[in-house]
């Protein structure tokens, strides 16, 4: 048995189908651990009594434990203790796992970008009339994602192959049709090598997106 470099392209357009399903986890749960890791990043930087603690008792467990058992908890656990969670599927539960976990590496990436803005911006722009909020979305916030875009982007890409464990939940993603068809064909290096091309793929065009985007916002602080 040599390697059936046809079945492999075969396949290709297989997975294809099935890759709307796995960028739709990425960029949901981009969004929503955006938030979150900002919400975190905000009660890490103006230390508020109780939220600050709860806040790093969140980034310390979703960082320290794996994403599998996280996902697991999530999915297989939760509703048993938690009733209103025996509805969830499984996409959503992926989700949900994906925000939670990388949203504790992205708050601390953007508390250190927010950090890293020289305090004397912060002080102009109050002395000038604008309010704590308006100062943040105005001034501080802008220069931090800048500083904070590279380590994002490669938490993004990080997410996107991390959804590859949402097919132990259940979910018709790449991963898990690759699965089956190679369970059918028993040609698991051609269908797991159609896999990793395809990853592999996506995070080749999401550098050239991440290196783009850094230059168009470096191009102001650049002679």
């Amino acid at each position: 048995m040599g390697f059936d470099f046809d079945y492999m392209l075969s396949l290709m357009p297989i997975l294809f189908n099935y890759l709307g399903t796995t960028m739709g986890m990425a960029l949901w749960g981009l969004v929503f651990a955006l938030i979150i890791a900002l919400v975190l990043a905000l009660l890490r930087i103006y230390r508020m009594p109780v939220l600050d603690q709860l806040s790093q008792l969140y980034i310390s467990f979703f960082r320290g434990t794996p994403l599998l058992v996280q996902l697991f908890l999530l999915y297989y656990g939760l509703p048993q203790v938690m009733p209103v969670f025996v509805g969830l599927d499984a996409f959503t539960a992926a989700i949900i796992g994906l925000s939670l976990h990388f949203a504790a590496y992205m708050a601390e990436s953007i508390r250190a970008a927010i950090i890293g803005i020289d305090r004397s911006q912060r002080e102009a722009s109050l002395s000038i009339g604008m309010t704590e909020l308006q100062a943040m979305r105005r001034i501080i916030l802008p220069q931090a994602t800048r500083v904070a875009l590279p380590s994002l982007m490669n938490y993004f890409i990080d997410m996107i192959k991390s959804t590859s464990l949402a097919f132990t939940l259940g979910v018709a993603e790449i991963m898990a049709t690759a699965q089956m068809e190679a369970s059918s064909s028993f040609k698991f290096f051609e269908a797991f090598l159609a896999v990793a091309l395809i990853y592999w793929g996506i995070v080749l065009v999401l550098t050239r997106v991440q290196n783009w985007a850094e230059a168009k916002l470096n191009r102001a602080y650049t002679r």
